[in-house]
């Protein structure tokens, strides 16, 4: 049911080009939680985006502005400020560090960053399987944990109760992540497994690291990962 409702969801703001909240709510006779949910969805796809006071059809192809679908997709996106957020990140990593990385695509190009720097003892843990697949890029020195779970094939990555129970058992020293959205006072997500993962880490970890490009601010996900002043700094592009 939910499925189709957002077909018919789409339709209806592809039709009216501009929707807000309440009006679709009625529109569907559904609670604002379940609308709330369903568009969080559809934005997150791609299929719709939010504007001032509700959310509106997606013209595509707009260049670089464009909303990506899927993993790979997401990690070409505006892939130079990306890479230019890793470049500082990378600076903030010091010998002997424990890092979490997070399953983002900004995070992965810190990881591909990482890979290429003459670092001594350090350890990476991730349940990101891009990061995964280039553990071998990185020094064979370098301790790198994977967490298990479910893949997870929207995120690309390891995500479930087995993760949780690993993360559980380690130890961190800093921790980069990034969020579908970061408003004025918010770092947030569409994925509520993600955000309970993300909030464990941001228990263990001694210091937060928000890496968010310039797409990422002024939009707000369904699921809040921390306050923005909860992170000891925020590096965009």
């Amino acid at each position: 049911m939910r499925n189709l409702r957002s077909y018919r969801i789409l339709d209806h703001v592809k039709a009216r080009k501009h929707c807000s909240l309440e009006e679709l709510r009625e529109a569907f006779g559904v609670s604002p939680a379940t609308i709330y949910r369903d568009v969080a969805a559809l934005v997150d796809r791609g299929a719709l985006q939010r504007v001032r006071g509700g959310v509106s059809a997606l013209e595509r192809p707009t260049g670089a502005t464009a909303a990506p679908n899927g993993y790979r997709d997401r990690l070409e996106w505006n892939r130079a400020g990306k890479e230019r957020i890793a470049r500082k990140a990378v600076e903030r990593v010091a010998d002997g560090d424990i890092l979490f990385l997070d399953s983002s695509t900004t995070v992965a190009c810190l990881a591909r960053e990482l890979a290429g720097r003459t670092l001594g003892a350090l350890t990476i843990v991730t349940n990101s399987v891009a990061i995964v697949e280039d553990f071998a890029k990185f020094p064979s020195h370098w301790v790198r944990i994977a967490l298990g779970g479910p893949y997870d094939p929207q995120l690309h990555s390891l995500l479930g109760q087995e993760t949780f129970r690993q993360l559980d058992r380690i130890t961190l020293t800093k921790a980069f992540v990034s969020a579908y959205g970061v408003d004025d006072r918010n770092a947030t997500t569409n994925h509520e497994n993600q955000a309970a993962l993300l909030m464990r880490v941001f228990e263990k970890a001694q210091q937060k690291f928000l890496l968010a490009d310039r797409g990422k601010f002024g939009r707000t996900g369904l699921y809040r990962l921390a306050p923005r002043g909860a992170f000891d700094e925020i590096l965009s592009d």
